[in-house]
């Protein structure tokens, strides 16, 4: 049996890095993305401006940001099963910021 393949279809800015994300499926999920935007892909986001770059991408059914940041359309369709391992590596990600060491 396979896994489902999640494609988002639809997207509305709702606050300060809180996306409003509707899937192929039905399913419609508000995240707040301030708790993991650190790091060298994910930190950039914290700029407003940035953030609200986001667009669809139709090819690959995914948010994508001008700098290279996207997000695998499973993880956010199920983000709750997700978010916290996801603020575990945004800690590590500002750990390794603020010690000046490379990211592994």
């Amino acid at each position: 049996m396979g896994h489902p393949v999640h494609a988002v279809s639809a997207f509305t800015i709702v606050g300060p890095h809180r996306l409003r994300i509707a899937f192929a499926d039905g399913l419609v999920r508000t995240i707040d993305f301030r708790p993991i935007l650190e790091g060298e892909l994910y930190g950039p986001l914290r700029d407003l401006r940035v953030f609200n770059a986001v667009s669809l991408d139709r090819e690959v059914h995914t948010l994508v940001w001008p700098n290279g940041a996207d997000f695998n359309p499973a993880t956010l369709h199920d983000w709750p099963d997700h978010e916290a391992a996801m603020m575990e590596l945004a800690r590590r990600w500002a750990s390794v910021a603020s010690s000046g060491e490379k990211a592994s």
